[in-house]
């Protein structure tokens, strides 16, 4: 096999180890739970999630509700007997809002002596939402499509979501009636804490500093005071609630490096998780990897990149990709990965890119400038043009990024 088919199936390999019907099949061979169930799958994994759930549990669930987004149904899941939603991400939409309608009476009406299985992965900020008097759709909207182009850390933007939300910052546990309940997530944001994954919809808001250190439009402030008072971390509504993390980003990156070894390569794994602006990462990366030993050189985290206010076509990994490309051109023992793991980069059906060092090269052969596609935000069409997008489809988890880099 090719450099280029080794560092796919590494990525490959990363993502099968989190994917989240075995991450669910595997946690609940953990957690004790039996009798009347009803499962509650939330997310872009949702679908992988709750097949898990449904392997191990099977006659005992008496109720299923899958939520997910548009295009990451499965139809193993309406097979199996749950009622599968799909809705807008990385914008909430209509469907978001009649998702959140349908949880609430998906609660209420659950047998009282019932335990309830949520399974929550990445996007549940997007895909379910219940908004106070006063807020309308195009009020989440403009606010969440303020927040991807605001170049804020998922922190930031999930405090402002969950001042918006009815459900969201723990608010959802109003509604458990005190039942026990189970939480499996996996995580998509540093440090796994579950008041973040999903905006914290069963977890009391532990980022309450973080509003006053960020700078919002007046507009934002204004729709923020409409919400109402999250519930505190003591509150008895959090008393039956159990969470598991079942898969992260240290599990993928360790699934990478172990395949990588398989394969004969000397592996470098970077600890840590990587943040902050897209175009000062990507450098930083191929520095390490220009001056670095061969090898693969293992990284993870998420970026952050500011829109223009007409974005091309791309998201945050295809601009790193190809950021990466024009500090590699020319270099013919080097390849570079930059992908999501849920495949899916930004607002498009990409998951990234996998460039060399002739990656330029060939865009500017189709009448591309690689300048003026970064400026644009632009960076699919580019990468499209050489060759080098990503594209998987829904993987079954969501924990952040891979970048992975290949030296010879």
């Amino acid at each position: 096999m090719s450099q280029r088919g080794n560092l796919l199936t590494i990525y490959h390999a990363a993502l099968q180890a989190v994917h989240g019907r075995t991450a669910v099949r595997q946690a609940l061979q953990r957690h004790h739970v039996s009798g009347g169930i009803c499962v509650i799958a939330i997310g872009k994994a949702a679908s992988a999630m709750f097949l898990g759930a449904h392997d191990v549990l099977n006659g005992e669930i008496v109720d299923s509700l899958v939520i997910t987004k548009q295009g990451y149904g499965d139809a193993e899941v309406t097979a199996k007997g749950a009622r599968l939603m799909e809705a807008g991400h990385p914008t909430p939409d209509q469907r978001s809002l009649n998702a959140g309608q349908v949880l609430l009476n998906f609660i209420h009406t659950a047998p009282a002596d019932a335990q309830l299985l949520f399974l929550i992965s990445g996007g549940a900020s997007s895909l379910v939402e219940l908004l106070p008097a006063g807020a309308s759709l195009a009020d989440l909207q403009r606010v969440n499509q303020w927040l991807l182009g605001s170049g804020l850390d998922i922190h930031a933007m999930n405090q402002i979501r969950k001042s918006l939300s009815l459900i969201k910052g723990g608010r959802l546990a109003r509604e458990l009636g005190g039942r026990k309940t189970l939480a499996l997530l996996i995580s998509d944001v540093p440090g796994d804490d579950p008041a973040t994954i999903g905006s914290g919809l069963l977890v009391a808001d532990r980022f309450i500093e973080a509003q006053a250190a960020v700078e919002l439009p007046p507009w934002i402030t204004a729709l923020m005071a409409r919400g109402v008072t999250a519930p505190v971390a003591e509150d008895a509504i959090f008393k039956n609630i159990v969470f598991d993390i079942i898969a992260n980003l240290d599990d993928a990156k360790q699934a990478a490096a172990e395949h990588g070894r398989k394969l004969g390569y000397e592996v470098h794994e970077y600890a840590g998780t990587l943040g902050g602006d897209v175009t000062l990462v990507a450098r930083e990366l191929t520095t390490a990897l220009l001056n670095g030993p061969a090898g693969l050189h293992i990284w993870g985290g998420e970026t952050t990149l500011q829109l223009p206010s007409q974005p091309g076509r791309g998201g945050r990994n295809q601009h790193l990709a190809l950021v990466a490309a024009v500090e590699l051109c020319g270099c013919d023992n080097l390849l570079f990965l930059a992908a999501a793991s849920d495949g899916s980069d930004g607002p498009t059906d990409a998951a990234g890119g996998l460039v060399d060092g002739k990656t330029v090269v060939r865009g500017r052969g189709a009448g591309l400038d690689e300048n003026r596609s970064l400026a644009g935000a632009d960076a699919g069409t580019f990468l499209a043009a050489s060759g080098d997008l990503v594209s998987t489809g829904p993987t079954g988890t969501n924990v952040m990024d891979l970048m992975l880099g290949l030296k010879w």
